[in-house]
């Protein structure tokens, strides 16, 4: 995108669905947030904490609900869900790198490779054998795409990304600096008094429309595919196992990590740091809260949270000193409850 490019807010409001009051002929060439924002800038109102800075706002015009549109000084594009309008208005102004079509002098591409003539394959990459990229898929520099791995059309691979081997990815796909996805599950079995390894004979396969996170690492399964479905969405530094399958549309925050063979539902949020154990499943529409750790499988819709709130530090030393005695207390409680249903 152009970074001179303007659109009048009636131009944004027609593209978005949106209604405009104000001055609609009022021209936005980028987005900032409300306090920070100036004249020529969109901001937008989606939380109600930041209502007390919509009053002093410099922004030349500003998203949000009917509710607030009283209380707004400048022009303004009212929105059902004010943040994704945002969204939707934001990717206006982003500006990608430019990514010329064609193989840098300095990759190295094997023979029975396959690149589309649109796609670019930039700085030190390196393309393996059996390994295709397809249509306007970018690889920034030096990324890696191992043996009878698939780039889909229009993915972009940041910089410094591993495809490992038997990866495929769809359509649309962004991978982040540092992800590697199709390396060796955890597989072990212990004879006697040493490790085996098993070999990880899988693959992997994202759908489209995923994003993937910075040193977010993905690995192939052990016989079956660990499976990322479409509009699956991975912050950075997540551990997804071998064998895992998420359902499309789920989130994961940075830091989460799912063990081997657990099935995660579509529509999922797990939050930052979070754990699910080794061969659970949970529910479509399953919201999983920070530092929650799954320990069984959960059937039913809704938000699950796990751990110890934060405390006074001498208080949570008083109740650490107090857990290990709660099995004494309930059996304790429950012979005085059984002793006084007797009387």
């Amino acid at each position: 995108m152009n970074a001179h490019t303007t659109y009048t807010l009636a131009e944004l409001a027609e593209r978005f669905g949106l209604s405009c009051h104000g001055d609609d002929a009022t021209r936005i060439g980028g987005v900032g947030t409300l306090s920070g924002a100036g004249a020529g800038q969109l901001s937008f109102l989606s939380n109600g904490k930041y209502a007390a800075q919509l009053a002093a706002t410099r922004a030349g015009a500003v998203i949000l609900r009917e509710e607030n549109l009283a209380d707004c000084p400048v022009p303004a594009l009212v929105a059902r869900d004010p943040y994704v309008a945002y969204a939707k208005i934001a990717a206006l102004f982003e500006r990608l790198p430019s990514a010329p079509p064609g193989i840098h002098p300095s990759a190295v591409v094997a023979p029975g490779a396959r690149v589309a003539a649109s796609a670019s394959i930039g700085p030190c990459c390196t393309v393996a054998e059996g390994a295709v990229i397809e249509d306007g898929a970018v690889l920034g520099p030096h990324c890696i795409v191992g043996e009878d791995c698939t780039v889909g059309a229009q993915s972009r691979l940041v910089a410094r990304v591993t495809l490992v081997t038997r990866v495929t990815l769809g359509k649309r796909v962004l991978v982040h600096p540092g992800a590697v996805i199709g390396s060796d599950g955890f597989g072990l079995a212990f004879d006697a008094d040493h490790w085996i390894k098993l070999p990880q004979l899988g693959g992997v396969r994202v759908g489209d429309d995923c994003e993937i996170g910075a040193n977010t690492t993905i690995d192939r399964g052990a016989l079956d595919d660990t499976v990322l479905e479409e509009d699956v969405r991975l912050d950075n530094q997540i551990q997804i196992a071998h064998n895992v399958h998420v359902g499309a549309h789920t989130a994961m925050a940075g830091c989460a990590a799912v063990a081997g063979s657990a099935r995660i539902g579509r529509y999922c949020m797990i939050g930052g740091n979070a754990g699910v154990l080794g061969h659970l499943e949970l529910a479509d529409r399953v919201t999983i809260t920070a530092k929650s750790l799954v320990t069984h499988s959960i059937r039913e819709p809704g938000e699950y949270s796990s751990g110890i709130p934060l405390q006074e530090n001498r208080q949570w030393r008083r109740n650490a000193a107090r857990f290990k005695h709660l099995d004494d207390f309930a059996r304790r409680l429950a012979a005085l409850e059984k002793d006084k249903n007797d009387e």
